[in-house]
């Protein structure tokens, strides 16, 4: 049953898997999260609240679970995550910098 449909980043999923009992499809969720997951809990939350802080109304929910899974380096990989959208360079050059701070 869908009870809401907030998009999370990988931490997060991570987080709500652990509090459900053991079996193998959890085990199987958690080794494909070990596969993917760049940031540590900390670190995803940092990136979360920095991003918000900016307070850029173009980045959704959406955009700033992109961001947080994937860690963009550069301008080309940041565009990727908004292809629906256009950032300026001011606004480009922020969100690149909170990621590069965070690591």
């Amino acid at each position: 049953m869908i009870i809401d449909r907030t998009p999370l980043n990988l931490n997060e999923v991570e987080d709500i898997t652990n509090e459900i009992p053991d079996s193998p499809k959890k085990e199987e969720i958690l080794e494909f999260l070990k596969k993917f997951l760049k940031t540590k809990p900390e670190q995803a939350k940092k990136i979360k609240e920095e991003l918000e802080k900016l307070d850029i109304l173009k980045i959704k929910r959406e955009h700033l679970v992109k961001i947080i899974d994937m860690l963009p380096t550069d301008a080309t990989e940041l565009n990727k995550i908004f292809a629906d959208i256009s950032l300026n360079e001011d606004e480009t050059n922020k969100i690149l910098g909170i990621v590069k701070n965070s690591k």
